[in-house]
């Protein structure tokens, strides 16, 4: 990470806050998590804002590596900040991610309004907070006071009465913030009975602390009227950590609600999403819908989930669609708690490229997390899937060369919560498919992990894709439209039909043997396909087995594997 302080907001300054702000939100992670009880008190407050941040934070560090490839020169301020904003957006999670998104864009705006500055100072961060506060408040349909609407309007408050350097600046907002969060249980009635501030404006607070270090180089002690979650309403001088300690998070403001939550990316207009605002606001509540340019990002909690996706498809094009039940035990419900569900011994967590193998590993037992094309998990996904696995042992599958280090970072995180876990390198979801395939949950954790380990090193793993630009490769250049058969990651052969292509490609894997081979087919692949390579397989190559999965939108048109 880049050092700290930085004088100026410019590239490096975004790419260093982004950082220290996905620092500070992974170790206020499980308080904010323990204080969420507004709107629903589902206890993810904390884990939305953190994924929410490091979708942003991976977004400005590709503009940097890309940046890199062509020039020692960091990338314009305009850049760093929309793909701040960008990366926000697409991976918002949650109401508060939701509103996070929003407040980034809203800078953004102003950081990126001239494209050609470097950088700006004092009055620009008091423009780009100012802007942040209020196009936050206008995505929400309904703003209640109390939340992390009115902390944000209050630091862009105090910054605005501020006259000075970015560090200054930065410094104001915080302690605005500071303020205005101690003061949100004496705004909303449920915070006070449950003895918290507001969860969502404790993240903001956090975020605007690493703004404070981006410029200063200090870190500046969380502090809520001289006490750590004084309830200004009584001055019961309540403290967060006893409060989530006692239970207290677990109060039910808003029985009765929508038993769902929806979200969703929507590609659309502008008129479009004017009228969906309107139909989503009579079916449901909590609807935040943030983005513009042609990208939203849509968030509403429901009775009806199906009929707020419809409302999408009427308005554009909905993609990335999460639908969340907040289940039995949840702020929506009003019979006894349900009682704590034991842990299993072991389980398996693995990431998979499409629908179709989600179920495929799901009806396996495994806990899955889906990486659509272009959308690689962040490593908070990773660590939330192990969670809801609920075991005391864990196997790990990424089942991506890509994903190494995302999934080693969540085994480490998950490890540090007391699970523990053994990450498998799978490079490819055929070899996760071999590891799963010889898991037996009653042997030894060691033993099991080391027969996994073993059924995914010993299948080779192929796939067959469309180029998409003019490369060049270990086959040779290829052009846009041209079929590649990647075998082990590397590009083996270049051709101009996918079943031709499929089938040199198997030739090659089952020249040095094999036992069985397992076709996975994505949505676009030919019809035909498995038919004529099965085929190809019984007549050429005696005693090897062909078994055909169907993968869904998967992102290659075929995966092969050879064991």
């Amino acid at each position: 990470m880049p050092q700290v302080p930085q004088t100026f907001f410019d590239a490096l300054a975004v790419r260093t806050w982004c950082g220290l702000a996905l620092r500070a939100l992974g170790r206020a992670r499980e308080e904010i998590d323990a204080i969420n009880v507004y709107p629903v008190a589902d206890g993810d407050t904390g884990t939305n804002l953190y994924l929410t941040m490091e979708s942003a934070a991976a977004a400005v560090e590709a503009v940097f590596d890309g940046h890199g490839t062509l020039t020692e020169r960091k990338p314009p301020l305009a850049d760093a900040a929309q793909a701040m904003a960008h990366g926000a957006l697409i991976g918002a999670r949650g109401n508060s991610g939701t509103i996070l998104a929003q407040l980034l864009r809203g800078m953004a705006q102003v950081l990126a309004a001239d494209g050609e500055t470097a950088h700006t100072d004092g009055e620009g961060l008091r423009l780009a907070l100012r802007r942040a506060a209020d196009s936050a408040r206008h995505a929400v349909a309904h703003p209640v006071e109390g939340t992390v609407l009115s902390v944000a309007s209050a630091a862009a408050d105090a910054a605005g009465d501020t006259q000075g350097d970015c560090g200054t600046v930065a410094r104001a907002a915080y302690e605005g913030a500071c303020a205005a969060l101690a003061a949100t249980p004496g705004q909303l009635a449920v915070l006070e009975r449950a003895g918290v501030v507001d969860a969502g404006g404790r993240g903001l607070v956090a975020v605007l602390a690493a703004l404070v270090e981006t410029f200063t180089g200090e870190v500046p002690v969380f502090v809520v009227l001289e006490t750590h979650a004084r309830v200004a309403a009584d001055e019961t001088h309540t403290r967060v950590e006893d409060v989530s300690a006692s239970g207290a998070t677990a109060a039910t403001p808003c029985e009765g609600g929508p038993a769902f939550e929806v979200i969703y990316l929507l590609e659309a207009d502008d008129s479009a999403v004017t009228r969906l605002r309107e139909r989503l606001d009579a079916l449901g509540d909590s609807l935040v819908v943030v983005g513009g340019d042609g990208l939203w990002n849509v968030h509403v909690h429901v009775d009806d989930a199906g009929a707020a996706v419809e409302a999408g498809v009427e308005a554009g094009r909905p993609y990335r669609i999460r639908i969340t039940h907040f289940g039995l035990g949840d702020v929506h419900t009003t019979g006894a708690e349900r009682p704590p569900r034991e842990r299993a011994q072991r389980a398996v967590v693995a990431v998979v490229p499409g629908e179709g193998l989600a179920g495929l590993y799901g009806e396996a037992g495994a806990t899955t997390v889906l990486a659509r094309p272009g959308e690689p998990p962040a490593s908070g996904e990773l660590v939330a899937a192990v969670r809801r696995a609920h075991a005391r042992e864990v196997v790990l599958l990424p089942n991506d060369a890509e994903l190494r280090h995302t999934a080693a970072a969540a085994a480490e995180q998950a490890r540090a919560e007391g699970i523990r876990v053994a990450l498998i390198p799978t490079r490819s979801a055929v070899q996760g498919i071999a590891a799963l395939a010889v898991h037996e949950p009653e042997r030894r954790f060691d033993e099991d992990v080391v027969s996994m380990t073993s059924a995914a090193g010993a299948t080779r793993y192929a796939e067959v894709a469309v180029a998409e630009r003019q490369s060049w490769t270990m086959a040779g250049i290829c052009q846009a439209g041209d079929v590649l058969g990647l075998v082990d990651g590397d590009v083996a052969v270049i051709g101009a039909d996918v079943t031709a292509t499929a089938r040199a490609v198997l030739d090659r894997m089952l020249a040095a043997g094999g036992e069985l081979v397992t076709l996975v087919l994505g949505d676009e692949a030919p019809a035909s396909v498995a038919d004529i390579l099965e085929m190809h397989v019984r007549e050429s190559y005696l005693a090897v087995d062909t078994v055909v999965y169907r993968g869904g939108r998967q992102g290659a048109l075929l995966l092969i594997g050879v064991e």
